[in-house]
C-alpha cells in the first residue's frame, strides 16, 4: 500500500489522505481555529519561525501551520509541480516540490 505525503516545508510532511482542508490564516474563524487547537494541544507549528501562510486541518482535528502558500500546497496535493511562482512571491528554495510516496 502506498501512502502519499504532502511536503509542508522544511522537510515536514503530512499524510495526504488525512487532510481535510488547506486554508489561508487571515480570517477570524481560522484564527479562532488556530487558538482553540493551541489550547487543546492539537497545534503543530511547521513554520520554523517564518510567517504562517497556510493552515492544514486534518481529519484528527490537528491544525498544522505551514510557511508555504495554500495554492502551492494544493498543487502539491494534486500531484502537480509548481511551475512558476506567483507575482511578488519569493521562491521557496529549501522546499521540495516532488510528490513523496512511502511503501508501508
Amino acid at each position: 500500500m502506498k501512502v502519499r505525503l504532502l511536503n509542508v516545508g522544511f522537510g515536514n510532511v503530512v499524510v495526504a489522505g488525512r487532510i481535510v482542508a488547506i486554508v489561508s490564516p487571515g480570517s477570524a474563524p481560522i484564527k479562532r481555529l488556530k487558538e482553540d487547537a493551541k489550547e487543546q494541544g492539537r497545534l503543530i507549528d511547521a513554520t520554523y519561525g517564518r510567517k504562517t501562510r497556510a493552515i492544514v486541518v486534518t481529519d484528527s482535528n490537528h491544525v498544522i501551520l505551514s510557511a508555504i502558500n495554500p495554492e502551492t500546497a494544493a498543487l502539491r496535493l494534486m500531484g502537480r509541480k509548481v511551475a512558476d511562482q506567483a507575482e511578488g512571491e519569493a521562491p521557496d528554495k529549501d522546499i521540495d516540490t516532488d510528490e513523496t510516496e512511502v511503501d508501508s
